[in-house]
């Protein structure tokens, strides 16, 4: 294992505590200017969010109506009632992205893929970089402030649903995840950097509370006065 990815994993909680665990709950609130681009309504209620930890599924509730939830997988995505009755459902779901850019409208499928594939990664992280066909390499460090972040490059795996197959990842010297940049490639491919703070521990897991995504500009720094992606975890629970 990649040396750095190794003092990573421990100070989150260690791989031995992750695989003793097959799910997390979380409650979630969410924002941004993104979602208004797509054509979605984005309020600030409240959700709870089911990621499955070693299979990439998720799930939220509710959605669209309080009887209903999604299920996600890289194969299928459904909206669907609390006793499984399905309202909608899309196969081959990455497909119908094709040539969406920044301002393409989404339908109430494409938002429950976008949610789907993006916290079952946030939530994952940095575990999910120990999967199947995951590659790691640490590149050149980050100045950020007074600090040094090192940094992460993962190279994913065709099979896995996630924002692009190349993301970094950068640590501080307290090995927490501070960043985590990537590009959208469902809408057009743009690039951004999401800030993590306000750390958290359940159940011996570290994650952080609060995420914010924002366009990265040509200096590889975030432009904090376009806001794209707000995310708040609260009340997480692994099991």
């Amino acid at each position: 294992m990649n040396e750095l990815l190794g003092h990573v994993l421990e100070a989150h909680g260690g791989l031995e505590r992750w695989r003793r665990y097959n799910k997390v709950e979380a409650t979630i609130v969410t924002g941004g200017g993104f979602f208004p681009l797509k054509g979605v309504l984005q309020d600030r209620n409240p959700r709870r969010m089911t990621v499955w930890l070693h299979e990439e599924r998720s799930s939220v509730t509710p959605y669209g109506a309080s009887d209903q939830r999604t299920m996600f997988t890289p194969d299928r995505v459904t909206i669907e009632k609390l006793d499984g009755t399905v309202v909608a459902e899309r196969y081959a779901p990455r497909d119908s992205f094709a040539g969406h850019q920044m301002h393409t409208p989404w339908d109430p499928l494409h938002r429950a893929y976008f949610n789907g594939e993006a916290v079952w990664t946030y939530l994952t992280t940095p575990f999910l970089l120990t999967m199947d066909g995951v590659r790691v390499e640490e590149t050149e460090a980050w100045r950020e402030g007074a600090e040094n972040w090192r940094v992460l490059r993962a190279y994913f795996p065709g099979w896995m649903e996630t924002h692009c197959m190349v993301q970094d990842f950068f640590f501080g010297e307290d090995m927490m995840l501070r960043r985590h940049d990537y590009s959208v490639n469902i809408a057009g491919g743009f690039p951004a950097a999401q800030l993590t703070s306000d750390y958290i521990e359940a159940d011996g897991i570290r994650l952080p509370s609060k995420r914010r995504a924002y366009t990265r500009g040509p200096d590889r720094r975030p432009i904090t006065d376009m806001l794209m992606v707000s995310i708040d975890f609260s009340e997480v629970a692994f099991s």
